[in-house]
């Protein structure tokens, strides 16, 4: 296997030069964005360019990846999480066409070997035992043996979770990049550690982190492309998959994802208690993102704010223990929250 430094580089490098010819072929082929949607007058710009990363890590994967099924079916999965998800960018497909679609997704990586049977109870000594057991309700299925119930529900519910966390946080250009590029780096120490050791699951993650830097060099504000629910997706989508693959360290994803993925909780909490459609998003409980925007909060401020947070705890996540990366992540809720009632408390004093 290639040393850790040259391939990511590498596509680094592939990233940059796909992105570059992006900017010039998308407009010939009428692939651009419709700000007219949300009332921006700034002219169209390539869109959804997120395809670009998306097939760019699949020429890496099947090149790398050992020939399996496993390979197979992770490379489907993410095929056709792609299409779908260009298709709904050109063209808005209903909620339940791509909630079917992530869930089949998710299935299809959890027969391909992507399973959680178990993870550390950091509650240990206080509510059970150390360790949570999803190993159990097994079902025999043709061609795959006998087949976890509780752990097919858990990946699904988990893939689910960060596909449209990062996607709902897509908000500002670059701040999906961004952040995912220091997931990607977190999960790539966390993987090359002595505690993991597993190099070739941290050279995936540092390739992915290469490609989605390079694409943080096209979409950071003034943005000179979009990716779209298609790149936001997939890099949700990988997020989640490399913290399966890397023993279910889902703790560790929560501490690098804890803004979007807490900030996911507040909103979807929000339009509970307002009886709303949780899958229809109103003025009243925008993201942090947008809220912060409404307060006068410059696109780069929030996403260096952003960064900043998910630096802090995702590094953190390299060296706590179980206990400590639950207790940091209590912090890091609770952080939300006092910026959520700042966003909250600030807007509702600009209205007054």
């Amino acid at each position: 296997m290639p040393p850790l430094t040259l391939l990511p580089l590498l596509a680094f490098g592939c990233s940059v030069a796909a992105f570059s010819l992006a900017l010039f072929v998308f407009p010939r082929l009428g692939l651009l964005d419709f700000p007219e949607r949300y009332g921006l007058t700034r002219g169209r710009i390539p869109y959804p360019t997120g395809i670009v990363a998306l097939l760019l890590f699949l020429c890496f994967y099947t090149a790398l990846a050992p020939h399996s099924f496993k390979t197979l079916s992770t490379s489907l999965a993410i095929l056709i999480l792609g299409v779908f998800c260009f298709r709904d960018d050109r063209t808005p497909l209903p909620a339940y066409v791509r909630i079917i679609v992530q869930v089949v997704v998710a299935l299809l990586v959890f027969l391909g070997g992507a399973r959680i049977f178990s993870f550390t109870n950091p509650l240990q000594g206080i509510v059970g035992g150390p360790v949570f057991i999803l190993n159990r309700w097994l079902v025999d299925v043709p061609l795959f043996g006998s087949l976890s119930v509780l752990s097919a529900l858990f990946t699904v519910f988990w893939l689910g979770l960060t596909i449209n966390a990062l996607n709902w946080f897509d908000g500002i250009p670059g701040q999906v990049s961004l952040l995912s590029t220091i997931g990607f780096i977190t999960i790539g120490f966390l993987s090359a550690s002595t505690r993991v050791n597993q190099p070739t699951l941290a050279l995936f993650a540092f390739i992915l982190a290469g490609i989605s830097l390079g694409c943080l060099c096209f979409d950071f504000p003034p943005p000179r492309m979009l990716t779209g629910d298609t790149g936001a997706m997939f890099f949700g989508l990988m997020l989640g998959l490399l913290t399966i693959y890397s023993g279910g360290k889902v703790a560790t994803a929560f501490l690098v994802l804890g803004v979007p993925l807490f900030d996911f909780v507040l909103v979807i909490g929000r339009r509970i208690r307002k009886r709303s459609n949780i899958l229809r998003g109103n003025a009243e409980d925008e993201h942090l993102h947008h809220r912060l925007l409404r307060l006068g909060w410059r696109p780069r401020s929030v996403i260096f704010l952003t960064a900043a947070i998910g630096t802090v705890f995702g590094l953190s996540a390299l060296f706590f223990s179980t206990r400590e990366k639950f207790l940091a992540a209590i912090m890091l809720f609770l952080l939300m929250l006092v910026l959520s009632v700042y966003s909250r408390s600030k807007k509702q004093t600009a209205n007054h």
